[in-house]
């Protein structure tokens, strides 16, 4: 199936659930283990039905799925079309089929407190560090460049670690944090995220792209980004 647009999964209006990253994301409150369990058990039928399914973890009070399809497609300028990690149709049926199976349950999202993590690291030779990375990280080398349209982005099949980014840096530069994390968070937590950390002894480094990204230091000059997908909200 097609990707879909961040415009287009605005549309469909699907209340407990947040586009972050590739993905999206919703949280889900239970009494206990067992209700998480039997919640778990009830969308994975709906999976079946539908020929697809979510990622799924069960914690104290919670479930958090996450829906995404390794097949998407994208066309680039040229008309070729990529198979890439995305959101298609196929994930929005699922997603209003366990939204209607939570009302049943009598369960209520949580979608403010939804998050994704992702690694950056800016560098200049990209193709030639992320063989590393992809060894240390997940040990299989497939997963250079799985479900993006050219590249050398790290995404390990299993979903065992974050994903890896490479960015552009400039290897005359002084030496600086390469590093860093994505905090992909919910639009409407975003602002009251950053102003905690500012509280908290940070600074904004650079809100140029606000509210998509935030840059944010910490007292020893480390930066985070503050991710938010405003075209899907």
């Amino acid at each position: 199936m097609d990707m879909l647009m961040g415009e287009q999964i605005a549309a469909v209006h699907l209340t407990d659930w947040r586009k972050l990253a590739q993905g999206l994301h919703a949280r889900y409150v239970v009494d206990d283990f067992q209700a998480g369990a039997r919640f778990v058990a009830a969308v994975g039928e709906a999976g079946e039905a539908l020929g697809h399914h979510p990622s799924a973890s069960i914690g104290r009070g919670y479930v958090d799925l996450k829906l995404v399809s390794d097949d998407a497609i994208y066309r680039d300028d040229e008309g070729t079309e990529h198979a890439v990690q995305w959101v298609t149709q196929l994930d929005v049926d699922l997603a209003r089929r366990i939204t209607e199976i939570a009302a049943d349950q009598q369960l209520v999202a949580d979608s403010g407190s939804v998050s994704h993590i992702e690694l950056g690291l800016d560098t200049a030779q990209s193709a030639t560090i992320a063989p590393v990375w992809v060894a240390l990280l997940t040990g299989n080398a497939e997963d250079q460049g799985r479900g993006t349209p050219g590249g050398d982005e790290i995404r390990d099949a299993l979903g065992r670690v974050p994903n890896l980014w490479f960015g552009d840096a400039n290897e005359q530069e002084p030496p600086r944090q390469r590093f860093h994390l994505e905090v992909y968070v919910a639009p409407e937590v975003a602002e009251a995220r950053i102003a905690s950390a500012v509280t908290a002894g940070g600074s904004i480094v650079d809100d140029s792209n606000a509210p998509s990204l935030t840059v944010i230091a910490d007292q020893d000059g480390n930066t985070g980004v503050l991710c938010v997908d405003t075209s899907a909200a």
